[in-house]
């Protein structure tokens, strides 16, 4: 394996033995659970108090550290500074998902990180399930991902392929909340391509070893990116489908506004250009410059200047990607994010 990146620190060689006693309270954490908050202060806080009540936590087994994207303040943050193994880094901008995971990981302890989304409710075994199940994983084991449900209990997707331009391009008539992912009909862990980072345990040493997320995401395709990488340095990637958890509001339950779609068409041609053949990146740019110029000229018709106006960007973003100029991409997307912040009030 490479050698510990600086972003991260490694874990001490030794931890106290995960029983539940006063010394190891005191000791080292085996699991750090990074929560990545963005004005969603209230679901942090139902998150984290619901998962102090595992015995993981109660017996310093876990930690919890939370990253703010810039969120307004809040009265929770003084409470949840006072928790009992709860960290909290308050950042002045957004810096988008990948990023705020890797800090979250730099400043945690444990030998391995799971990711929650603030939106998402464990089940009360779900915790202490994990702790056990890191005894049982295999040694080149690398992520894990779990068996989600919708609010109302149904089965929400959790894993699927890699995808690829044809399966992208296929994939448009299928319902939103299947052109990402497979089905999978197991009662077993069993092996996938990638598992989505709403929920995703991540061995510290694969972490290091593939530098952390890549931060030329601001928002999605971070993790079919992780597990692509992870694989291809000899990694495993898993999917377990005995413990659950419940997310609350995937992005495909949602309606995408313009600046949404702005992230999420830019994360995509991130990853192309990352993991697909030139030409089919290029193909894919020019796809997303035609639907976006569809969508400004809609935008326009209906008076809406702002929505024409982020379109806009999108375009120019197209044209950053074809020059690989990703850091002016990924300024036009943190100039966005500002815009927007300060019309709702940050």
């Amino acid at each position: 394996m490479s050698a510990v990146p600086p972003f991260i620190h490694a874990a001490p060689e030794t931890h106290a033995p995960a029983v539940s006693s006063p010394a190891k309270a005191l000791g080292t954490p085996r699991l750090s659970v990074v929560i990545v908050n963005y004005r969603q202060w209230d679901k942090t806080e139902e998150l984290v108090r619901h998962l102090q009540d595992s015995a993981a936590m109660r017996c310093g087994d876990a930690e919890i550290v939370i990253v703010d994207n810039h969120s307004p303040p809040h009265p929770i943050v003084k409470r949840l500074r006072r928790l009992p193994n709860v960290s909290l880094r308050c950042w002045p901008s957004n810096r988008g998902f990948a990023q705020a995971v890797n800090e979250g990981c730099r400043l945690s302890e444990g030998d391995w990180f799971l990711l929650l989304n603030p939106d998402t409710t464990p089940s009360e075994e779900f915790l202490d399930g994990v702790m056990t199940m890191l005894n049982r994983l295999e040694a080149n084991a690398g992520i894990v991902g779990f068996h989600l449900r919708n609010s109302d209990g149904s089965r929400q997707l959790s894993a699927g392929p890699f995808p690829t331009l044809l399966s992208t391009l296929a994939r448009i008539v299928l319902p939103r909340n299947r052109r990402k992912y497979h089905a999978l009909r197991t009662q077993e862990r069993c092996r996938v391509a990638w598992v989505t980072g709403c929920c995703l345990l991540v061995r510290r040493e694969c972490l290091c070893d593939l530098g952390g997320l890549d931060e030329d995401f601001f928002l999605y395709y971070e993790d079919v990116d992780l597990c692509r990488r992870a694989q291809e340095r000899g990694w495993s990637v898993w999917y377990d489908p005995n413990l659950n958890v419940v997310h609350h509001h995937p992005l495909h339950q949602r309606a995408i506004p313009a600046v949404l779609r702005m992230v999420t068409r830019h994360s995509l041609m991130t990853y192309a250009a990352k993991h697909w053949p030139g030409w089919q990146f290029r193909v894919l740019t020019r796809i997303v410059q035609v639907e976006t110029s569809l969508r400004r000229l809609r935008a326009w018709w209906e008076g809406d200047g702002q929505d024409a106006k982020l379109l806009a960007t999108l375009a120019d973003i197209c044209r950053d990607l074809r020059r690989k100029d990703n850091v002016m991409a990924r300024q036009r997307i943190e100039e966005a994010i500002r815009h927007r912040d300060v019309r709702i009030g940050v």
